[in-house]
């Protein structure tokens, strides 16, 4: 461990100072050599071979890094066209010192790698970091991202088709909230049972099951007459959205060179809000059709995109590197990422790292249990308070429930015709979208904190519009506009900005399961949301719920004041001394030096 910070160390003050943090092997030695004989004996044998000292200083130079240049001086270039000549001269001037310096030489040499070592593993990191992105990869997130607009439509055309099954098959309010509702509770079981599929059959296979899913589902509620038969379907596309939601980002990480991973697998959440627009949409194609017969059409419209997604998954997209890597397909893995990365590029390095960090996974899985979530220390339970709560409060101010209801709220408002409320949706979901976009800009630039605080304050604002609506004028344009504003708030921060929170608190001892917890919390809160929101804007009234969700938000508001630490530019280890100084736990970060140790052993 302590031979890897100090050659990490001399890494990072190679390009952070004037002089290196260590000498060399020839200078230390030079430092330490009480007898003059053998200081001038090393002074000989760094003068010798003046045309690989030539040489290093050509490599230097062709690399065409002026601070590498400026911060390797000539005396710390240790020659290496010759290992055998280098071992033995260091051997020699080895010999000529006292045993106690002998030990602090022998120390210093296993400790480090020579110059050229450091410098090769500079570039490399320097490779991996300036790797360009290409075609392909831009092709094949775009095909993972088509399954995100599987779901995206499923919210969007349930939010059309809603009314119009109520009318036609008599539903009462509590059976179509448990029909919107349970959507949520059916792709929290399909969630885990993707991680079966996913591991044991590959991620291609995966986006197959959950294409199938979504067009068995679809089509099994076009062609219901009876609620049972539409509970049916709804159940089989809720595995659907359950493997989707787990897969898409996934394989979307996966395959993405890891400067552009972050970027590429925020696609998945814009995907989604495009097949909002297109469910939303699908109503301007069959308003003028009877009720009985449109809502069915739009519903069949969605099997569009899976039946895509399944071409896409079988002929196109490649199967994922790190679960060709886990299964020792090494051959396959290094193909797709020929594939994957820019012609000549070292894929060996990818196939490297992805073994090294399924180790690390599986050590930290088995160095750590649910013990820890359960029953946590002062600094856990801090960061399971911040991260789970940042998700429980994305669904608990409302969005689903206002999302899936949004017509009944329309004709409350006086937008009765069908078309009229068709293209108020689209219009909405476009400026959705719009907003989804442009917060991606601005929670790098503004910060995590700031883009909560206006996101929530523009939510308080647009529900307490809708509330004064509702009880003194029951305004169109104003209900629009107050549903417009709440909408566009909510996507500037608390939309993306709640799964972006547990990402970057949670530690990497606690990451997988304590952002199972945090999924699953959100979840639950979306189905109860969802399938009580009719009852419960009905006793209340309209006003009086939307005054009950302006509540919710100030107390979010509230949370987020006084719980949220900025994560902006943060590591996960500067995130973990935050946590562990502010509730003077040292647990966690013991337990991460320990699962850190046990690697590192693992590794060499």
């Amino acid at each position: 461990m302590d031979r890897k910070n100090n050659e990490t160390g001399y890494r990072e003050h190679l390009l952070s100072t004037t002089e290196p943090p260590f000498p060399s092997s020839a200078s230390l030695t030079l430092s330490h050599c009480n007898d003059t004989a053998a200081a001038t004996a090393l002074q000989q044998q760094q003068q010798q071979r003046p045309e690989e000292q030539n040489s290093e200083r050509t490599l230097l130079h062709d690399n065409r890094d002026p601070t590498i240049q400026r911060h390797i001086h000539p005396l710390e270039i240790t020659p290496n066209n010759d290992d055998d000549d280098v071992n033995d001269n260091h051997k020699d001037t080895f010999a000529v010192l006292p045993p106690q310096q002998q030990q602090h030489q022998q120390q210093h040499n296993e400790g480090f790698r020579s110059d050229k070592e450091i410098m090769e593993q500079l570039h490399t990191d320097r490779d991996r970091n300036n790797v360009p992105i290409t075609t392909f990869v831009y092709i094949y997130v775009a095909c993972a991202a088509l399954n995100s607009a599987n779901l995206g439509y499923d919210i969007g055309v349930n939010t059309d088709v809603a009314m119009l099954i109520q009318e036609d098959l008599e539903l009462t309010d509590v059976e179509l909230e448990l029909f919107m509702g349970s959507l949520n509770l059916f792709a929290m079981v399909g969630a885990l049972c993707a991680q079966y599929v996913t591991d044991r059959f590959g991620r291609r296979k995966s986006f197959v099951v959950s294409g199938f899913g979504f067009i068995i589902g679809i089509a099994i509620m076009a062609l219901s007459h009876d609620y049972f038969t539409l509970m049916f379907g709804r159940t089989i596309i809720g595995f659907g959205v359950g493997f989707g939601l787990a897969i898409d980002p996934l394989y979307i990480s996966e395959i993405s060179p890891a400067p552009y991973r972050g970027m590429l697998v925020t696609w998945s959440e814009i995907a989604t809000n495009i097949g909002i627009v297109l469910g939303f949409s699908s109503g301007l194609f069959f308003y003028t059709l009877p009720v009985n017969l449109a809502w069915r059409y739009m519903f069949a419209m969605g099997a569009i995109l899976p039946a895509i997604l399944i071409f896409l998954a079988l002929r196109i997209m490649p199967e994922s590197p790190r679960w060709l890597v886990s299964k020792g397909k090494e051959e396959k893995a290094m193909r797709v990422l020929e594939s994957l990365y820019p012609p000549g590029y070292n894929v060996g390095l990818v196939v490297k790292d992805i073994k090294e960090s399924i180790q690390v996974e599986l050590e930290r899985k088995h160095a750590v249990d649910w013990k820890i979530i359960f029953f946590p220390t002062p600094a856990v339970r801090r960061m399971l308070l911040v991260g789970v709560g940042m998700a429980v409060a994305q669904q608990a101010v409302g969005i689903d429930a206002i999302q899936y209801f949004l017509v009944f709220i329309l004709e409350e408002s006086g937008i009765e015709g069908r078309s009229q409320q068709a293209t108020v949706l689209v219009l909405l979901g476009f400026l959705k979208l719009i907003c989804i976009v442009i917060s991606g800009l601005f929670f790098d630039s503004k910060g995590r904190r700031q883009m909560f605080f206006i996101s929530l304050t523009g939510m308080i604002v647009a529900l307490l519009t809708l509330a004064l609506n509702f009880i003194i004028m029951q305004d169109s344009t104003l209900a629009v506009i107050g549903l417009g504003l709440y909408l566009s708030s909510f996507s500037l921060g608390m939309g993306p900005g709640a799964w972006l929170i547990p990402s970057e608190v949670f530690s990497t001892t606690i990451r997988a399961r304590a952002m199972s917890m945090a999924t699953f919390a959100n979840r639950v809160t979306a189905t109860i949301m969802a399938s009580t929101f009719l009852t419960v804007a009905n006793v209340m009234t309209w006003a009086g719920f939307f005054l009950f969700l302006a509540f919710v938000c100030v107390l979010v508001l509230v949370f987020v004041w006084f719980y949220l630490p900025e994560t902006k530019g943060r590591s996960l280890e500067e995130m973990s001394r935050y946590f562990a100084e502010l509730t003077g736990d040292e647990t966690l970060l013991d337990l991460e030096k320990a699962v850190s140790d046990l690697s590192s052993l693992s590794r060499g």
